[in-house]
C-alpha cells in the first residue's frame, strides 16, 4: 500500500465521521520558541488550550514535521529521522475516550476493502494510564484481551505540555512484530519487538505545579475535554508494507536506489555506505520540504539548520564515491516525485527549491576542497601526538577560513577517533566577538549608532519632509558623517552620511524602498545611494560624493529621480490594491502580515493557513488590474488615529502609530482604506498593468505573493507572449490547443519511454538466452549504452539462473548518463574454484577509479567518465584467464 494511500485513508475515515480535515501547517512554526513545526498537534494549541475558538469540533490532518535533535544520529540508526509526517484527529470538547478509541481499533483492524488497514487484532497491544479504568474498560469491549492490555505509570501513560496547563492519561497502541523480535514481554517489555503507532491523548485535566511527569498536581477536572492523537506515517507505511525500516518506504527509497545508481554501491552490502545512503535520504527530503515552505540556506536559526542539512547530504555523497560534480538538484527531483501524490504543489516550486540548492552545492563543495586537507593534517598531527582531540584553535580556522562547520568537524573527527577541543575552539570565538564588537558591531553605512544618537542631540528643529509635495527641493547640511564621525567636508570619491534640514528624499519605511538620485551643492555634486532613519527621527542620506565637496552649512538642492520614485509609486499604490483584492477573494481575515516595495516590484505577505486555488489567484489579479483600469483616484490625507480606524482603514496591529496619521484612500467611496506614510500615485490608471509571479508559503499560516508592475509587468507579459506564440509555432497549433496538445506530447512521450523500456528488456533477455546457449561458462559483455543498473542487474540474475549445473559467472558493463556502471555475478560452483563477483568489480573499478561493493554471488560499480573502460575490461580479462583455461 503506497504512503500516500494510507495517509488517504486516515483523513477519509475521520472525514465520514464529521471531521474538518486540515491541510498542513507550513514546517516554519509560528511558535517563537520552536524553529520547526516539531507535532501533529503544534498547530491545533490554540484550541487545546481554549485560546481560539475552533472552525469545528472535531478536526483530522496530516502535519508535516522536521525534528533535528538527533540529526548527528541519523542515518547511523534506522530509527532516526528528521521529516516525518503525523496523522492525527482532534476532539475540542466534542468526543472523548470512547469513540477515540473505538475509531482507532476500527481503522486498524476493518478490512482493506472497507476502508481499514487490515491488521490482525491478535498482533495489537495497548497501554493505559494505570489509574485509567475508563479507558482499560472501553479497550475491553471492544474484544481486546485482558493480556494485550498493560497498564502504566505517569512517566509513560500521562500527558502534559511540561508546564501548567490542561494534561490527562494517554493509551499508545502497539504493533507485534513476531517472535523473531524477541520475548513476547507485551509493550512495557520489549521495545524492539513491540512498536508504538497511535498514540491517544485524553486531556481532562488542568494541571499545575509541575515539577517533572511523575511530580505534578492535578487542580480538577476541565469543563471542555480534548482529544489529541497522534500516528506517525512513515512508521505505519513500513510495518503496514512489510518493510524493516522507514527507509524502505517508497516516499523515501527511491532515493537510496539513485545513490546507488550514482556510486555503484549496493545497499544492504556495507554497513559505512548504507549510512551514508540513509542521511542523503532523509536529508535531502527534509531540505526539499523545508525549502518549499520558504526557508533558504544562511548561518541564522531555520537557514542554519537547513544549511547543515544539505552539507551534510554533499559530504555523505562525496564519502559515497559519487561522481565529482553538482548532485542535490537531481537527488531532489527523484524525491519531489517520489511525495508528489501527498505534496502535488511541489510540482510548481521545485525548480527554485533544486536552483537554490545548486547554489549550496557549489559553495559547499568548494569550502570542502580548501578545507579537507587542512582537517586531515590536523587528524594526524592529533594521532601522531597521540591526542584524543584535534586542537580548538584549528577547528576554529577550519570554521573561520573555510568556513566548515564545528559540527562537520566534529563529525569527521569522530569518523577517525577523535573528538574536537570544544573549549578551545570557545575560547577563539570569545576572541574573535570580542574584537568585531570593539571594530563595528553597531556600525549603520559608516559610523557608529553613538555618532548618530550625538548628531540627533545636535538637531534644534525636526527635519522636513517635502517629498509628498515636490522632487526637488532646497536645504542646508547640518552635518557630514564619516567612519571618522562628524567632519567639515566631503570630497570627491569619498562616501559620507548626510544630515540635512530639509529634503525631499524619502528613507525606506513601511516595506517602501528609498528613493535615489543627486544632492547638489554650489562646489560639490553627490549621489544618494540610500536614505535610512539609523536612530528614531533622523534621517541621513547615504551619499557618495561624485564631483567636488560638500561643506557642513552649505545650501543644496535634493533631486529625487523621478524614474524611481514614479515606479516605486506604481508598486506601493498596487500593494495597497492587491491588499483589498485579496480580502475580497479570500475573505477578510486574509490580511497584511508585511511588504516590501520595490521599482515596479512588489512582494506582500499576507495571512492565510492555505494556498489559494488557481481560479482564486486568477481572480485577485483581474480584480487589480480592473482596478487599475477604472483610474479610480488615490487620495491621502492626515487625520486622528481613532478616526481612521473608526472610518474602517487598515493598519498593521503590530506597528505603532503616532495620534496623527496619515490615511491613504482609493476610489471615491474609499474602496481600499490604510494607514500609510508611503509615496503614491494620484490615480489607479497610472500604475498601468500588473502580474503575479509566484506565490508561496513563506512561513506557518503566511503565505507571499510576488508581482510586477508597470514595465516590469508590460515586459512579462511580452515574455510569456512571445513564449506562447513561438510555443505555438514550434507545435503548429493555436494557443488556446497548446495545453491539450502538450499533455497529449507528454503522454505519448511517456507511453513510448514504457515501449522502449519494454523493449530494452526484451532484447536484453534475448541476448541472455543466446549468451546461455553459446556453451560459455564465462561472460564479460558490453550490454550497450543507455542502459539501467536495474536492468544489469536483471539481466546478470536472469543469466545465471540459466547455468546451474556447471561453474559459471558472467561480468555485463555499460554506459548509463555517460558514467560506466557494471554487475558481476558468480554461481556457487564459481565461487568454490575461487572466481568472485566482487573480486571482479573491484578489480574493473580499481581500473577506471570508480568504486563497487557487494558479495562473492553479486556485486556491482561503477565510475564517473567512461575514458577508461577498456582498461577496466582488460584487468577483469586478465582475473579470468586462468578460470578459462580450466
Amino acid at each position: 500500500m503506497k504512503t500516500s494511500e494510507i495517509a488517504d485513508r486516515f483523513l477519509n475515515y475521520f472525514e465520514k465521521r464529521g471531521h474538518l480535515v486540515k491541510p498542513s501547517a507550513s514546517l516554519v512554526s509560528s511558535n517563537p520558541t520552536t524553529l520547526f513545526t516539531i507535532a501533529g498537534m503544534i498547530p491545533f494549541i490554540p484550541y487545546l488550550l481554549g485560546e481560539e475558538k475552533p472552525e469545528s469540533k472535531r478536526m483530522a490532518s496530516l502535519q508535516k514535521c522536521v525534528r533535528t535533535l538527533d540529526i548527528d544520529e541519523v542515518g547511523k540508526t534506522t530509527r532516526h529521522g528528521t521529516f516525518f509526517q503525523m496523522l492525527g484527529n482532534f476532539s475540542f470538547g466534542d468526543y472523548f475516550k470512547k469513540e477515540a478509541i473505538g475509531w482507532a481499533w476500527d481503522l486498524l483492524t476493518s478490512p482493506l476493502e472497507e476502508g481499514g488497514y487490515g491488521i490482525e487484532k491478535d498482533r495489537l497491544f495497548i497501554t493505559v494510564f494505570e489509574d485509567d479504568k475508563e479507558s482499560k474498560e472501553a479497550w475491553k469491549n471492544l474484544g481486546v484481551q485482558e493480556s494485550h492490555i498493560q497498564s502504566l505509570g505517569m512517566e509513560d501513560n500521562f500527558w502534559t505540555t511540561g508546564g501548567p496547563g490542561p494534561g490527562g492519561p494517554c493509551s499508545e497502541i502497539f504493533l507485534d512484530q513476531g517472535p523473531e523480535y524477541g520475548e513476547a514481554l507485551g509493550p512495557a517489555g520489549n521495545e524492539r519487538r513491540y512498536i508504538e503507532i497511535w498514540d491517544l491523548v485524553f486531556e481532562n485535566y488542568e494541571v499545575d505545579n509541575v515539577q517533572s511527569k511523575t511530580n505534578l498536581h492535578i487542580a480538577g477536572e476541565l469543563k471542555n475535554k480534548n482529544i489529541d492523537t497522534g500516528m506517525g506515517l512513515e512508521r505505519l507505511s513500513y510495518l503496514l508494507n512489510g518493510k524493516k525500516n522507514i527507509y524502505e518506504i517508497d516516499e523515501v527509497f527511491p532515493v537510496i536506489e539513485a545513490c546507488e545508481l550514482l556510486s555503484g554501491k549496493n545497499y544492504g552490502s556495507d554497513p559505512v555506505s548504507d549510512t551514508h545512503m540513509r542521511i542523503v535520504a532523509d536529508h535531502v527530503r527534509s531540505a526539499m520540504m523545508i525549502m518549499a515552505d520558504g526557508v533558504k540556506p544562511s548561518n541564522l536559526a531555520r537557514g542554519y539548520v537547513l544549511r547543515r542539512l544539505l552539507r551534510r547530504s554533499i559530504r555523505s555523497l562525496s564519502l559515497l564515491g559519487a561522481p565529482d560534480r553538482i548532485l542535490l538538484p537531481e537527488l531532489m527531483g527523484v524525491s519531489q516525485k517520489a511525495m508528489k501524490e501527498e505534496y502535488p504543489e511541489l510540482e510548481n516550486k521545485i525548480s527554485s527549491i533544486q536552483a537554490e540548492a545548486e547554489k549550496e552545492e557549489e559553495i559547499f563543495r568548494r569550502t570542502l576542497e580548501r578545507g579537507s586537507d587542512m582537517l586531515s593534517s590536523a587528524i594526524q598531527k592529533a594521532k601522531s601526538e597521540k591526542k584524543e582531540r584535534i586542537d580548538g584553535k584549528a577547528a576554529f580556522q577550519l570554521h573561520d577560513t573555510f568556513g566548515f562547520p564545528i559540527e562537520l568537524t566534529r563529525e569527521i573527527a569522530r569518523e577517525s577517533g577523535l573528538e574536537v577541543d570544544e573549549e578551545g575552539f570557545k575560547a577563539q570565538m570569545a576572541i574573535q566577538k570580542g574584537r568585531a564588537r570593539q571594530d563595528a558591531v553597531t556600525k549603520r553605512h559608516n559610523v557608529d549608532v553613538a555618532v548618530y544618537d550625538e548628531a540627533k542631540k545636535r538637531l534644534k528643529e525636526e527635519q522636513k519632509f517635502m517629498g509628498y509635495q515636490t522632487l526637488s527641493s532646497s536645504g542646508t547640511v547640518l552635518e557630514i558623517l564619516s567612519e571618522k564621525g562628524p567632519v567639515e567636508k566631503a570630497c570627491k570619491g569619498e562616501t559620507v552620511d548626510l544630515i540635512l534640514d530639509s529634503s525631499s528624499f524619502y528613507f525606506e519605511r513601511g516595506g517602501q524602498l528609498a528613493d535615489r538620485g543627486e544632492i547638489v551643492s554650489p562646489t560639490g555634486v553627490c549621489e544618494v545611494l540610500d536614505v535610512q532613519q539609523p536612530v528614531k527621527g533622523l534621517t541621513v542620506h547615504h551619499c557618495k560624493v561624485e564631483e567636488g565637496e560638500i561643506l557642513k552649512g552649505q545650501k543644496v538642492d535634493t533631486l529625487v529621480d523621478e524614474e524611481r520614485r514614479n515606479a516605486l509609486a506604481r508598486s506601493h499604490t498596487a500593494t495597497h490594491i492587491l491588499h483589498q483584492s485579496i480580502r475580497e477573494v479570500l475573505g477578510p481575515d486574509a490580511v497584511q502580515s508585511g511588504s516590501v516595495v520595490d521599482a515596479d516590484y512588489l512582494s506582500f505577505d499576507y495571512k492565510s493557513d492555505r494556498a489559494p486555488s488557481k481560479e482564486e489567484l486568477f481572480a485577485i489579479e483581474e480584480m487589480v488590474n480592473m482596478k487599475i483600469m477604472e483610474d479610480l483616484p488615490v487620495k491621502a490625507e492626515q487625520m486622528p488615529l481613532q478616526k481612521a480606524i473608526e472610518e474602517g482603514a487598515m493598519h498593521l496591529f503590530s506597528d505603532k502609530y503616532s495620534p496623527i496619521v496619515r490615511v491613504v484612500s482609493i476610489g471615491e467611496d474609499g474602496w481600499s482604506k490604510e494607514l500609510c506614510g508611503g509615496t503614491h500615485l494620484s490615480s489607479t490608471g497610472k500604475a498601468g498593468q500588473f502580474i503575479i509571479v509566484s506565490e508561496f508559503s513563506n512561513g506557518a499560516g503566511i503565505r507571499r505573493i510576488d508581482a510586477f508592475v508597470g514595465k516590469k509587468a508590460y515586459l512579462q507579459n511580452h515574455l510569456n507572449h512571445q513564449t506562447v506564440k513561438n510555443l505555438s509555432s514550434i507545435m503548429s497549433c493555436l494557443p488556446q490547443e497548446l495545453e491539450t496538445k502538450a499533455s497529449g506530447l507528454l503522454s505519448g512521450l511517456k507511453s513510448a519511454q514504457k515501449e522502449l523500456s519494454g523493449f530494452k528488456e526484451e532484447k536484453m533477455e534475448a541476448k541472455i538466452k543466446d549468451l546461455a546457449a553459446s556453451g560459455k561458462s564465462i561472460f564479460v559483455e558490453d550490454m550497450g549504452r543507455d542502459v539501467s543498473i536495474d536492468l544489469l542487474r536483471k539481466a546478470a540474475t536472469s543469466l545465471m539462473s540459466k547455468m546451474q549445473n556447471k561453474a559459471a559467472c558472467c561480468f555485463l558493463y555499460g554506459i548509463s548518463l555517460s558514467a560506466p556502471i557494471v554487475v558481476a555475478a558468480s554461481n556457487k560452483l564459481a565461487i568454490a574454484e575461487g572466481i568472485k563477483a566482487n573480486d571482479l568489480v573491484k578489480a574493473f573499478c580499481s581500473a577506471i577509479k570508480g568504486g563497487g561493493g557487494g558479495s562473492a554471488a553479486f556485486a556491482q560499480g561503477g565510475g564517473k567518465e567512461d575514458q577508461n573502460v577498456k582498461e577496466g575490461v582488460k584487468a577483469v580479462n586478465t582475473m579470468l584467464e586462468a578460470f578459462k583455461a580450466q
